[in-house]
This record gives C-alpha cells, structure tokens and sequence, in this order.
C-alpha cells in the first residue's frame, strides 16, 4: 500500500512537473495565413529558445519594411542543415511565414526561406519545394 501512494504521488508530481512544458506559447498571436515575400537579409540571430531572421521587404507602395521571422531553436534547426551562416546581411531571400502578427506588427512564424540560387531551407518537408507567391 505504501508503494502505491508513493508512485501516485510520484505520478502526480511528474504531471504537474510537465504542464510547464505544454503551457510554452504557441502560435495564438500569429494569423493563420501564409504569406510569402521576397526581400534582403538584415539579420540572423542564431539563439535560444528560438532562431529570428530579421529581413527588409518592400510593400506594395514600395516602402520598405522590417520584418522578423521567428523560427525553433537552433539544436532544432541544425537537424535540418541549418547554421549560424545560413543567411548573411544582404542575401536575397523569398520567406514564407506561416502568418504575421494578429496586431500587425511586422513579425511571423517562418514556414521556409528560399535562397537566390534556389535552395529552399526548411524544416518541415511539407515546404520542401519552392512555395508559390501569394
């Protein structure tokens, strides 16, 4: 009996332990809507808990915006080829985010980033080819 109370007390102990981890934020402050942009990298800041590609596009007025694209964290990402020299200041990029900021902010998750000879980086084989401009 008192190895029972002992393990359920454990059990409980493991449970609430792990809620922590489910409660990490999600993806609730992003919209649901892809969206894909080319543009020119500013910035890729390789850090944890999560990787962010600071990126400058132009809308369709012409004016220049600067967007962040949140990504995992790079013991994530290395599992896909990535590295603290994927991208560089001045690489030419198409970024698909899987939606922006519901507050508009100029931030997103990103979905992939497509190279200018080509090479499409992402981690989800879904994306694995060249997404189509929206």
């Amino acid at each position: 009996m008192r190895n029972m109370i002992k393990t359920s007390v454990l059990g409980v102990a493991f449970l609430v332990a792990c809620v922590p981890l489910f409660a990490h934020h999600g993806n609730a402050v992003y919209t649901n809507k892809p969206i894909t942009m080319k543009g020119t990298v500013t910035q890729w800041i390789w850090t944890n808990p999560h990787t962010f590609l600071k990126f400058d596009s132009k809308d369709d007025k012409g004016n220049v915006q600067h967007w962040i694209g949140e990504w995992n964290a790079p013991s994530t990402l290395v599992n896909f080829g990535f590295t603290p020299k994927t991208f560089k200041p001045g690489d030419e990029v198409t970024v698909t985010l899987g939606g922006m900021a519901k507050d508009g902010t100029l931030v997103g998750r990103v979905r992939s980033v497509e190279l200018a000879d080509g090479t499409v980086m992402t981690e989800d084989e879904k994306f694995g080819k060249a997404p189509d401009s929206h």
